[in-house]
């Protein structure tokens, strides 16, 4: 287990991943729930202070979109919490492996070289992912 969690926050993560991802198939959500495992982790740029799970979904400035649509508001399916389970208990996929952010460009646009001074670690469907500098945050490379 990378992080400690408890059934709620797996739960949570479960919703943020459908909402954030479910148009991008199961690898699209491991990725988002790569991503949040990474801001759990990483003690470092913005991410500072965050220890769990609820804390990083739930962060003010910064935070993950997602919250805010319906799809996070329906209880998750036994599916999709086989998915954060996944996620939680340290299974990494290209291009999230270290990534801390992740957007979805406009239909058809490229993902941006660099964004929010953050290179590109590369696209899955439409999501681009970011990586910080070698360096910046050991607790994720």
């Amino acid at each position: 287990m990378l992080v400690k969690y408890t059934d709620k926050e797996r739960d949570t993560l479960a919703r943020l991943m459908r909402a954030e991802a479910v148009g991008e198939g199961n690898l699209g959500m491991l990725m988002v729930g790569n991503v949040v495992v990474n801001r759990t982790l990483a003690d470092c740029l913005t991410f500072k202070d965050l220890r769990t799970v609820t804390q990083t979904i739930y962060q003010e400035p910064g935070g993950f979109s997602g919250v805010n649509s319906p799809l996070f508001y329906s209880n998750p399916t036994n599916h999709e919490k086989e998915l954060a389970d996944r996620v939680l208990k340290g299974e990494y996929f290209y291009p999230a492996t270290n990534a801390l952010w992740f957007y979805a460009p406009k239909t058809g646009a490229s993902c941006l070289p660099v964004w929010w001074d953050q290179q590109l670690a590369g696209r899955h469907k439409n999501h681009c992912f970011y990586n910080p500098d070698p360096g910046v945050c050991n607790e994720i490379h």
